[in-house]
């Protein structure tokens, strides 16, 4: 099994010239907690709980690459060119197929505008949407990649609570009054209803036109991020919320999970003057998608069954987490987590008094490592959590790494025990202004 490369480990620059010359929103930009474990998580001493990163071994690359070939010398010319900044019309027919899995029938290859990878996306709507102060509303926990985006655009990110059934409408109706109150714009709702990240939860049924009927209410745009959405263990798909409203929802997927990451081909389907802005707003970051990696998406879709390796992806991730769940249930019984129906990701409450960024130092040293849960919030929150990805170690590792992880939250609890602290925690600049849940 191939090891993912390793991240270069970031230089600290003293004394930088420019310092005071760089814009406000560069300030806001910090580090993914995800990014910065690369370069220890994927030594292969050490079992990798951490990355959301699908595991490929099972794609056809011996008849990937020679199809490539093919078509390298068939569009050679084109494939290696300067494409439109919408993406690829073939591409854009493609993608319908695969929207149409969730009931999504009513869209046009011109209403789909292909990106980057869904962070280009999230980029973009951001950025023709939000204004400096703007308020976003988003599930908490969330997507540690929209954080990014939304603070180095410096708009407010203020927390919708989820549940078992996933995002609370009640909630979100709360957040939009009360922010409207303070007199603050709110500009969309961010969520990842099927198979969260982190939170492994999904969005109910019942719940979903409830969702709708308060954005519409209060005139909120959702933007629905879906990458995990055909992943589903036993198969069943859900009806995306575009599916029932076309008017206030810009939905986004991707093949990152599907196919491959690599490529960073996602696209996004929205009304259409949001679309018209995204295009324009796409040609002035990236100028046009990459022709190649679209042309290699289009290749694989129109030459293999898509579906059955789809199908046995599904079966793959599912065998996968029965095993951590198995192993949790063996090493950890004392800690609580949700059982995804899909997706990638268990989201784990270690005991009261623990800190998971804190313990990150000792796990990496036991050879484990996970994400903290303190990357899923702007406000210093989620240190009772970890994010433990079992999408790309085998099962075999997944039981190893829970072994490993049990050793050290029990040292963990013995060590609060002892001392009523479980360690002093690495210094986060967002602490200053944000304060999390003290350890008592």
């Amino acid at each position: 099994m191939a090891e993912p490369t390793p991240s270069p480990t970031p230089k600290i620059i003293k004394n930088d010239p420019w310092y005071s010359s760089y814009a406000a929103r560069a300030e806001a930009m910090r580090a993914s907690e995800i990014r910065a474990l690369f370069a220890v998580a994927s030594r292969p001493e050490v079992v990798s709980l951490a990355g959301g990163m699908p595991y490929l071994d099972y794609m056809p690359f011996k008849e990937i690459a020679e199809l490539i070939d093919k078509m390298m010398v068939e569009k050679g010319d084109i494939a290696w060119q300067y494409g439109l900044a919408q993406g690829d019309p073939h591409l854009r027919e493609d993608v319908l197929q695969i929207m149409r899995l969730e009931n999504i029938t009513d869209v046009q290859p011109d209403d789909v505008v292909i990106t980057n990878g869904s962070q280009n996306a999230l980029d973009l709507i951001t950025r023709i949407m939000c204004d400096p102060g703007d308020v976003v509303l988003a599930e908490a926990p969330n997507y540690v990649g929209a954080l990014g985006v939304f603070q180095s655009f410096q708009v407010d990110v203020v927390n919708v609570l989820l549940d078992k059934d996933g995002l609370i409408p009640e909630s979100f109706e709360e957040a939009v009054i009360e922010q409207r109150k303070l007199g603050k714009k709110v500009k969309f709702l961010y969520t990842v209803p099927n198979f969260h990240n982190p939170a492994g939860v999904t969005m109910s049924v019942e719940r979903r036109p409830k969702i709708l009927q308060i954005a519409q209410k209060y005139h909120v745009l959702i933007i629905e991020d879906n990458p995990y959405g055909l992943l589903g263990f036993d198969g069943q798909t859900y009806p995306a919320l575009r599916s029932m409203d076309d008017e206030n929802v810009v939905y986004l997927s991707s093949f990152s999970k599907i196919i491959a990451p690599g490529m960073r081909i996602a696209w996004m389907v929205a009304p259409p003057g949001i679309r018209q802005k995204l295009v324009l707003a796409n040609e002035a970051s990236v100028l046009c998608p990459p022709n190649m990696s679209q042309f290699t998406i289009t290749t694989y879709l129109d030459n293999f069954d898509w579906r059955q390796q789809i199908n046995q992806y599904r079966g793959m991730y599912r065998d996968r987490c029965n095993a951590m769940d198995a192993a949790l249930r063996e090493y950890l019984p004392y800690c609580t987590w949700n059982k995804p129906k899909g997706g990638f990701y268990i989201w784990l409450k270690i005991p009261q008094g623990l800190d998971s960024r804190a313990m990150l130092p000792r796990a990496v040293t036991a050879k484990v490592a996970y994400v903290a849960g303190t990357g899923f919030y702007m406000n210093g929150e989620g240190r009772d959590h970890m994010r433990l990805s079992f999408c790309y170690p085998t099962p075999e590792r997944i039981h190893e790494g829970i072994r490993r992880l049990s050793t050290v939250i029990d040292n963990e609890l013995e060590t609060t025990q002892l001392f009523g602290t479980s360690g002093v925690p690495d210094a986060d600049p967002r602490d200053a202004e944000h304060p999390g849940p003290q350890v008592q």
